[in-house]
């Protein structure tokens, strides 16, 4: 969770980077509409947990600022419009949460029965009725057609987060995105080209590119991301870095570039999910086990100093302990070291959340042992980094940062924050390696 306060307008984003790049969008807009005394959710709906503390924080909110405007939006309020009405928060929909009008000071609450939608909602879903008769369903489906405006997060940090699509086209059975965010939507590599510009011009060195569904960037307009990162990497661009991608939509014009273009960051996040086949099939995800085992055995003989991230989800429906065991093996064979990993949660109105289920208790079990075998690899590989050298984003605090492979360092002695200094790498402390500043 992050939040950005500026002119009385508070921004709270939940959830991936794509919500943290939107979410500058989001007090961008407040702040043009003269919003003041407002407190905007930008949610997540990925697992029931998300919509949980989303809907607690709107609570809180209610409660302890009973004077403010408090305004929830992202997924979690696309999927739950009705009840955080019911809560008395103004809901703006997803489509909607950049534009200025949402913010209007005069904008009335979620219409109750009988009401008109609110200009928040209208904006976004002209010539269809939404009313309270939603209750916990999404909200009726969003203009498709509208254009993807590229996202970038504030100058507050050292690196810059650039959305470049939304929504997704594919439908694995335990994800509820796209009913909140519709199918993918991809912005123009011109635009892009234009955001970056931003980020570059007020200093920002490195630009982290995120999205719903990344890799399938392009789709809905005829280009790739591999052809955006050469583009990209035409600007003065020092490190660009990429969010989570398919494994099956690294073809070989990506791979070339993630294994041979050096501002490219050696570290890649795959949106993997299982380490079995069966449950794989049953997520109707679109790779298998040997698949993701054989790309990284290649992007790492490609280039060694790649390391890998991974998302991976436990206790999927009908997942059995062997099947469970594939998966923890899957941290070894893939060499994961960034594991994003989190229990099953059934998401309403999914194909998975009609599956047999294998139970809360069990599925916060096995994620908890995903989470210590990763954590082992992970202090193994940072361990073995004692001694050698390596370059370091310094963020705003002048003493955190990461490496090119993305491992967190901390220096021994405050450097110019944002800057990109040449460090000796020290012994590991917890999660993260000491540093010291060298001569370049």
């Amino acid at each position: 969770m992050s939040a950005a306060v500026i002119d009385g307008v508070e921004v709270v984003n939940f959830g991936c980077r794509l919500n943290i790049a939107e979410g500058e969008a989001i007090l961008g807009a407040a702040r043009e509409a003269g919003a003041r005394d407002t407190i905007i959710f930008n949610s997540c709906a990925v697992t029931d947990e998300a919509v949980r503390q989303a809907r607690q924080a709107v609570r809180r909110a209610l409660r302890e600022r009973p004077g403010a405007d408090v305004v929830v939006t992202g997924c979690a309020a696309e999927l739950e419009a009705g009840r955080f009405a019911d809560m008395d928060a103004r809901v703006v929909r997803n489509d909607a949460k950049g534009l200025v009008e949402s913010y209007l000071p005069t904008s009335p609450p979620f219409p109750r029965e009988g009401g008109g939608p609110s200009p928040a909602i209208a904006s976004a879903n002209e010539g269809r009725r939404v009313d309270e008769s939603v209750g916990d369903r999404p909200l009726p489906s969003q203009g498709r057609s509208l254009p993807y405006t590229p996202a970038l997060s504030g100058a507050a940090h050292a690196r810059a987060f650039l959305g470049v699509q939304t929504g997704c086209s594919h439908s694995c059975t335990f994800c509820a995105t796209v009913m909140a965010r519709g199918t993918a939507r991809s912005a123009t590599v011109h635009a892009v080209a234009d955001a970056a510009r931003i980020a570059i011009d007020r200093g920002q060195r490195e630009i982290i590119l995120t999205g719903v569904d990344l890799a399938s960037y392009g789709d809905d307009s005829g280009t790739t991301l591999a052809a955006l990162v050469e583009a990209l990497l035409a600007l003065p661009i020092e490190r660009l870095r990429l969010s989570s991608l398919d494994p099956n939509r690294i073809n070989d014009r990506l791979f070339a570039l993630l294994t041979q273009e050096l501002r490219l960051m050696p570290h890649v996040h795959l949106s993997l999910q299982a380490g079995d086949d069966m449950v794989l099939t049953r997520m109707k995800r679109r790779h298998r086990r040997a698949d993701a085992v054989a790309l990284v055995g290649r992007l790492k003989a490609a280039r060694p100093e790649i390391a890998i991230g991974a998302d991976l989800i436990a206790g999927f429906p009908t997942e059995d302990d062997a099947m469970f065991a594939n998966s923890l093996a899957l941290i070894d064979d893939c060499d994961i070291v960034f594991g994003h990993i989190f229990p099953y949660s059934a998401r309403a109105g999914t194909a998975a959340a009609r599956m047999p289920q294998v139970g809360r208790a069990v599925a916060r079990d096995r994620a908890a042992i995903l989470r210590a075998s990763n954590m082992r690899r992970r202090h193994a590989w940072l361990d073995a980094q004692a001694g050698t050298t390596a370059s370091m984003l310094v963020e705003r605090d002048g003493l955190s940062g990461h490496a090119a492979n993305f491992a967190a360092l901390t220096l021994s002695a405050p450097a110019a924050a944002g800057m990109i200094v040449p460090v000796q790498i020290g012994a590991r402390e917890g999660d993260r390696l000491t540093a010291t500043e060298i001569a370049a």
